[in-house]
Parts: C-alpha cells; structure tokens; sequence
C-alpha cells in the first residue's frame, strides 16, 4: 500500500530543521534502497515536502517515530495517508 506524508516547514524554525536535515535524508536514502520510499522532496517554494512510501500502517508509524526530522521545531506532518493511484506505476 502507498502512503502520502505531507510536510509544512514553519519558517521561523528554519535553523533546528535544518540542523536534522542529513540525518533525516540519511535515513531516508535507507528507506530508498530497501524500496519503501519511493519519491520524495520539498515544494519548490520550501514551504513543505511530499514524501511517498510503500509500507502499511505500522510502517508509517515507525517510520515517523523513528526520524527525529517529523518532530521537529518547524517541521509539521499535515497528514499521512493511504494513497490509490489510478495512473502510474512504480518500478519493481
């Protein structure tokens, strides 16, 4: 199942989010090789980010539990949920 994490970045709180920016991208490149991430980056304007995730409903709790980036001053999850394309694929 695929799920949609939207950020929103507050900025006034721009310096702590981006002092667990590397690690945050460190353990989101893991997540890439193992195949559970499958997209991901900020809104052009770094108002916020889309990541997109091949996992279920326990993985999305962990994987937020265990990143200290989603908790961040100035860092928001806006929603984690169960995305259905109609278009598209991903690749093996």
């Amino acid at each position: 199942m695929l799920y949609a994490v939207e950020l929103a970045f507050d900025p006034d709180n721009k310096e702590r989010r981006l002092e667990l920016r590397p690690a945050h991208r460190q353990s989101l490149a893991g997540l890439f090789e193992q195949g559970i991430l499958k997209m991901s980056g900020p809104w052009q304007d770094d108002s916020g980010a889309l990541l997109i995730f091949d996992t279920d409903a326990e993985g999305i709790e962990r994987i937020l539990a265990d990143d200290p980036y989603f908790e961040a001053p100035g860092v928001t999850v806006v929603a984690a949920r169960p995305w259905q394309t109609i278009v598209g694929t991903f690749g093996p």
